[in-house]
């Protein structure tokens, strides 16, 4: 069967990309100073947010942007490999509000559905009307959803990481895709190979970024970044919890202070013995003067706060490449966790770069998309 790169078909213009980062890793590169990581996230701001915007014709985010057509706002439809995991989504409320674009997420039923989660959620079977599809993978969901909705444009965008082999489903996704969009070019490199796909891809940054904080470390304070220990029926896990708390033992009889950051799924009980952030980890990184965790999407956005990374390998353990380049060194004996985070550095400029795409404006960049994508012939799109 033909793909959609094959038969011709017309997708938005590319965003343009942060430059790829050089060859060598960051437990090579020399330390990032508070000033220089400033002028990196200046530069790439300049580098993929103004010019990203003026390759898809638009301006700085007007409020009028997400409208898809007169008089009516962009109305769209999400599904994620999680299927009640509305947390991809949830960055992108506040500007799709600002500019009138209704996101509704797809759910099997609503059993897993949260009390007062914000994410306006529906069953494929109560959907209201919509102009785009957008998964953010080719797991069973998503695909379920893209038969369900044969008439509807699809794009695919990698809201959270997934890794480089080519998913079992990507050959059903392909033909249908008018857009793919990523957080950075490294990210760009995994799911474009996720997707089994040669076309450019977007970097449009991440929309947690766009309000990234001011990092003000507290002494001896370090930040253990959790992953999911055990599979629900919205996801799968991943294996090394048992090591990262056995290394957050030791830094605490060391003397250090820790505060758990929780991925979303995570088993708050596992944790109980520690201080628990009640905010997301990006934000409570600001507070960190170093992290260590099993790797994830939120690594090179923490790496973008200022907050060096030390990441826990267990065996058993696949993630991509530039997940792994952002860390200072990784450990998978938890004896060596103190020496690890005491000597922990910032990756160098390039790799940070390469891995955090585009700082501030990324929701906005996003929304621009998908709504090209929804109506490539709009005369909103031509100004």
């Amino acid at each position: 069967m033909p793909t959609l790169y094959d038969a011709g078909v017309p997708a938005a213009p590319d965003v343009p990309e942060v430059p790829a980062a050089a060859a060598g890793s960051a437990a090579s590169a020399g330390p990032l100073t508070a000033p220089s990581r400033r002028r990196v996230l200046r530069g790439l701001t300049a580098t993929a947010g103004a010019a990203g915007l003026a390759a898809l014709g638009a301006g700085p985010a007007p409020a009028a942007g997400g409208r898809g057509g007169p008089g009516r706002p962009l109305r769209v439809l999400v599904a994620t490999n999680e299927p009640w995991g509305t947390y991809h989504v949830k960055p992108l409320l506040a500007e799709a509000a600002r500019r009138g674009v209704r996101i509704t997420q797809l759910v099997p039923d609503t059993s897993g559905v949260q009390p007062g989660d914000p994410v306006p959620v529906t069953t494929p079977q109560a959907a209201p009307r919509a102009d785009l599809l957008v998964v953010t993978g080719a797991g069973d969901w998503p695909l379920e959803c893209v038969a369900r909705f044969p008439r509807l444009p699809v794009a695919a965008g990698s809201l959270a990481y997934l890794g480089p082999q080519q998913a079992p489903g990507a050959g059903l996704l392909r033909p249908r895709l008018r857009a793919v969009t990523s957080s950075s070019p490294a990210e760009a490199r995994a799911f474009g190979s996720y997707l089994g796909v040669r076309r450019r891809i977007r970097a449009v940054g991440s929309p947690q970024t766009d309000t990234l904080p001011e990092h003000r470390p507290e002494p001896g304070l370090v930040l253990v970044l959790t992953s999911v220990t055990h599979p629900d029926g919205t996801g799968g896990a991943a294996p090394g919890t048992e090591l990262l708390l056995a290394a957050a033992e030791k830094l605490r009889a060391a003397g250090k202070r820790i505060l758990v950051g929780l991925h979303p799924r995570e088993n708050p009980k596992l944790w109980d013995a520690y201080e628990i952030s009640d905010v997301p980890s990006l934000q409570a990184s600001a507070r960190a003067e170093a992290a260590v965790g099993i790797p994830g999407t939120v690594f090179p956005l923490v790496a973008a706060v200022g907050v060096p990374l030390v990441g826990v390998t267990g065996a058993g353990l696949t993630v991509p490449d530039y997940l792994l380049a952002v860390c200072s060194s990784t450990i998978d004996d938890p004896a060596e966790a103190v020496p690890a985070v005491t000597s922990a550095r910032l990756p160098a400029p390039d790799v940070l770069a390469d891995a955090v795409g585009p700082i501030g404006g990324s929701a906005a960049r996003l929304l621009d998309v998908w709504r090209h994508t929804a109506h490539p012939g709009h005369p909103h799109d031509k100004r």
